[in-house]
């Protein structure tokens, strides 16, 4: 793990279940967390929250769920995950770059439209202006025979690389891309690139018709392994000496391309940007409130996991969570 950037935390401990409990002197700080460990007991929907500064666990609990160590699905935080492994693809030689067309990294023929200009970066950055397989559209898409073949032939409603249109079709072209670039399935490519070097287990997740593993949703990760991931992604991609994910990729990845018609944050590759209690901060956001956040000037990692089956709406329990979360970057 990480050692320059690394601050002591008195008082941190990892609690397994409520109510949590903190170590030494009733410091401002952990008056703070104390706080804030009781509105996130408050809030029904949550399982389980993790938070760590500089690699230190300030605070862990499990409210619900399956506990610390159990795998959730973090749904859309996928999304996040499918990006770090595309920098790792590129890294490794498995694909060109982020300008690499899709058709063609697919096997499929040119369709003769702007579909053919679609590309890696375009899926990266939800702009491949394809019509939505998310939200009223999804449940039709999973439906169909061939998911790929499905989102392939959608609407084309605006032009590639132009605005924000979120969908977990593209993604998943995205993951099938990465399956064949690299000869691989994707749990395998997800176990070995970033599993095995995090010292994390990631389960098998749902497949498409074609046997293809859903590429942006559904993955499964204990809420100490999503915690584990930000903080890889915090030390610059290195986790215990090794560099797991690209530096470069990173930053390449928190540089704004698009913007949320929703919540207004921006867009870059997998992670949407914004600001939380007037520091920047990058997060992955999946239904039911699925969260991994990353607060890179406090060092700062929060990950949440949360009843899956349940929305999570901006004017409601995902509101709740921003509010949560702005009161942990202001403990902290």
């Amino acid at each position: 793990m990480r050692c320059t950037r690394r601050q002591t935390i008195t008082g941190g401990l990892a609690a397994l279940a409520a109510p949590a409990t903190f170590a030494g002197s009733l410091s401002a700080q952990s008056r703070a967390i104390d706080d804030v460990a009781a509105r996130a007991g408050e809030l029904g929907q949550l399982h389980a929250l993790v938070i760590r500064r500089g690699g230190d666990v300030l605070y862990e609990n499990a409210f619900a769920g399956g506990g610390l160590d159990a795998p959730a699905n973090v749904k859309s935080v996928s999304k996040t995950l499918l990006a770090l492994l595309t920098g790792i693809a590129i890294e490794r030689g498995a694909l060109p770059g982020t300008q690499a067309r899709v058709l063609p990294a697919l096997g499929r023929p040119e369709a003769g439209d702007a579909r053919d200009g679609i590309t890696v970066g375009d899926l990266l950055s939800m702009r491949a202006g394809l019509a939505s397989t998310s939200g009223a559209d999804y449940g039709a898409w999973i439906a169909s025979a061939n998911w790929i073949d499905y989102v392939l032939t959608r609407d084309l409603v605006a032009e590639p690389g132009g605005r924000f249109i979120y969908s977990t079709g593209g993604w998943h072209l995205l993951g099938a891309v990465l399956a064949r670039a690299t000869g691989r399935d994707l749990l395998g490519l997800a176990r070995d690139w970033l599993g095995a070097p995090l010292g994390i287990d990631i389960a098998p997740w749902q497949r498409d018709p074609q046997g293809n593993y859903m590429g942006g949703n559904q993955m499964a990760l204990s809420p100490r392994a999503l915690a584990r991931v930000g903080d890889m992604v915090l030390n610059e991609g290195r986790w215990n000496g090794a560099q797991v994910v690209p530096a470069s990729w990173i930053a390449t990845s928190w540089e704004p391309r698009a913007r949320s018609p929703w919540s207004g944050d921006r867009y870059g590759y997998g992670w949407f940007l914004t600001r939380i209690a007037g520091h920047d901060a990058a997060y992955g956001r999946g239904y039911g409130g699925q969260i991994l956040a990353v607060v890179p000037d406090l060092d700062l990692t929060i990950a949440i996991t949360s009843d899956p089956t349940l929305p999570a709406r901006s004017e409601g329990y995902f509101g709740d969570l921003q509010d949560l979360m702005g009161a942990i970057v202001s403990a902290v």
